[in-house]
């Protein structure tokens, strides 16, 4: 038998041998780092015997796919564990996720904080033992017998949703079998690094109507080090949670009266128009005239656009003089009648039109987080009706306009994904083909790297996802460019061509910051409450040490509020440094000015910045100056 690994060596043995025997002839290190293959291009176990001359590549514990597996691995360690301590707990299901792994049970009694330490331990006993981790096969009527004779109504449930006659694979270690198409490690001997994360409640199957389970979430790497790593991410990640970080600087909140909903306080507001502002006078530079459709619109439209019979259990409806109406969830179709309302001719285009649009979309309540997931957001949506002939001018148009904002102003690094054809997509495969290569046509122009989605493009037309990099290496997508030959004509759109003919233009959806309240989020994130001058809610915090000087830092308010700044005088009766404190821990404002009887004397301020003890004596004409220019927007 030979045996063509990945670098082109050609291995020969006279016997059949498995992967582990395999890679043991090549390494012993080889054999100690494997923990699964590709055998012919399909993943495999550690304990596969080939069947004559095959190609065979090694997947080892740190690589991408390695870590993946191990941590897939670790699920079913944790389920083992659970079910010897809770030997009458029904299991669901269990997969690999980002740096873990999470499995939903269904307890006798609920699982407590305090379960987690024993699930723990227990995990911990189970890789001492070091169980081979064997891959079996049964029919489909053999594996629904065996988990109905174990009680397991919700591996029962899943199988019979599988066609008649399909053979199953399922992995057991020691007593423990669960289903699964696998690969796993060899033995629970190679799963060390694991930590026990969270409990949380989740729906089976993801739905309401269904029971609610009891989820673990647990992390798994291949290495310590890696999880030291990880866990001093969560920590600082958890120090920038925004909901913590808009308590604290008084920006939002979220209501028991509106689940989902975020309440803006007027520092949040400050912030939240400096972000339209800005967005209205670059989209007006760029181009673009701003509408504003209506929130709520009837049936027919929905059910023209598809959103009817693709995205129906999101939207939230209601009935109108006897026809039942749906509250938007987009904006796309409000754009399309602007569009419609008046006759184009070919001069016309490209026309883009941008919306500061409010949709509702009606999401679970255990999946509502902060400002992240809501049910009512305002999208930055701007559609771009063109010809054929100007697809990749535009497309690129909104690349480099969307750089600007990322790269230019906020200094994100970014990442572009090409989103193609998902399973659920409305027109044929041909048009498809079209926008797929008109989109990857653009980028190949302008020289911008990006990496292929397969199948999670908007069921219209492909997309580009733009994914920024956040200040502690998180990943968050944002901007968006989707291409649409679909709705323009489900909606029957034309324009006037030069030889005088009725065309179809084509379409842009596109968004900048995506969602305005998540893109908030990510901000106060990023930034942790620190925000850039020209973005803080309270630019200068005019701090007084006694009553006698009060007037004087009111005179000072007045003045740089006339020049634009936004500040705001702290003249309690609270000593300074408790002032001090204040301002720069808790409100994390950018510049503080201590006025005594000294600045009074002279009409000068004392500056202190955020983070840094020291201060620095300025007139106030100069001061002013100086932060009115600081205090611009500047893209580089």
């Amino acid at each position: 038998m030979k045996v063509i690994l990945k670098d082109g060596n050609v291995i020969e043995f006279n016997e059949s041998v498995n992967m582990f025997q395999i890679a043991k002839e090549i390494s012993n290190s080889l054999a100690k780092k494997a923990v699964a293959c590709r055998v012919e291009g399909e993943l495999q176990n550690m304990s596969f015997v080939p069947n004559g001359d095959v190609k065979v590549e090694f997947i080892t514990a740190e690589s991408e796919e390695g870590e993946e597996i191990i941590r897939h691995s670790t699920a079913h360690l944790m389920a083992a564990a659970v079910m010897r301590l809770f030997p009458k707990t029904k299991v669901a299901i269990g997969p690999a996720i980002e740096n873990g792994y999470y499995y939903d049970f269904d307890p006798v009694e609920q699982f407590g904080e305090e379960d987690l330490v024993k699930i723990e331990n227990e995990m911990k006993k189970i890789v001492k033992e070091n169980i081979k981790i064997e891959r079996l096969e049964m029919t489909r009527e053999e594996a629904i017998k065996h988990f109905a004779e174990m009680g397991e109504i919700y591996k029962v449930e899943l199988i019979e949703a599988i066609p008649a006659g399909e053979t199953l694979t399922l992995y057991k270690q020691g007593d423990f079998v669960d289903l699964c198409r696998g690969p796993h490690v060899p033995s629970t001997g190679y799963l060390k690094v694991f930590k026990l994360k969270n409990l949380a409640g989740a729906y089976w199957r993801g739905d309401s109507k269904n029971k609610m389970l009891q989820r673990i979430y647990g992390l798994a790497f291949s290495d310590e080090k890696k999880l030291k790593e990880y866990l001093i991410f969560l920590e600082e990640a958890e120090k920038r949670d925004h909901r913590k970080i808009g308590r604290d600087l008084d920006l939002f909140f979220m209501s028991d009266y509106g689940p989902g909903f975020p309440f803006f306080l007027p520092k949040g507001m400050v912030m939240r128009n400096i972000l339209l502002d800005l967005w209205k006078k670059e989209h007006y530079r760029a181009g673009y005239e701003q509408i504003l459709t209506p929130i709520m619109l009837n049936k027919e439209l929905w059910e023209t656009s598809g959103h009817w019979f693709n995205y129906r259990e999101n939207m939230y409806t209601s009935v109108v003089d006897d026809s039942e109406f749906a509250i938007k969830p987009m904006n796309c179709p409000g754009g399309i009648l602007v569009y419609k309302h008046g006759i184009h001719s070919y001069r016309d285009l490209p026309i883009r039109t941008g919306e500061l649009g409010t949709v509702h979309r009606h999401e679970f309540s255990g999946a509502l987080h902060g400002l992240f997931r809501v049910r009512t957001f305002t999208q930055d949506d701007a559609h771009i009706f063109m010809t054929q002939n100007q697809i990749e001018t535009e497309i690129i148009g909104v690349i480099n306009l969307i750089d600007k904002f990322y790269r230019g102003l906020f200094g994100f690094e970014y990442e572009i994904e090409l989103s193609t054809r998902p399973e659920k997509a409305i027109g044929s495969e041909e048009i498809w083909n079209k926008a797929e290569s008109a989109l990857e046509k653009a980028l190949n122009t302008i020289g911008r790297q990006y990496k292929i989605n397969p199948g999670d493009g908007a069921f219209y037309g492909p997309k580009l996802d733009f994914k920024i990099k956040d200040a502690i290496g998180r990943t968050w997508q944002c901007g968006t460019i989707q291409l649409d030959f679909n709705l323009p004509e489900r909606f029957d759109l034309n324009y006037v061509g030069e030889d005088g003919e009725k065309h179809r233009p084509v379409m842009i959806h596109r968004v900048v910051y995506g969602s305005i309240e998540r893109f908030m989020g990510i901000l106060m994130e990023h930034y942790a409450g620190v925000f850039p001058i020209w973005l803080a809610p309270v630019q200068v915090k005019i701090l007084t040490i006694n009553d006698e000087v009060a007037s004087y830092a009111e005179m000072v308010s007045e003045k740089l509020k006339d020049a634009g700044i936004r500040a705001e005088v702290d003249s309690r009766t609270e000593s300074i440094g408790y002032k001090i404190r204040e301002a720069n821990g808790h409100y994390k404002v950018p510049v503080q000015l201590i006025i005594g009887k000294s600045e009074v004397e002279n009409e000068s301020v004392n500056v202190r910045r955020f983070g840094s003890q020291e201060q620095v004596s300025f007139s106030l004409e100069e001061f002013i100056n100086n932060i009115v220019e600081e205090s611009k927007i500047k893209f580089n």
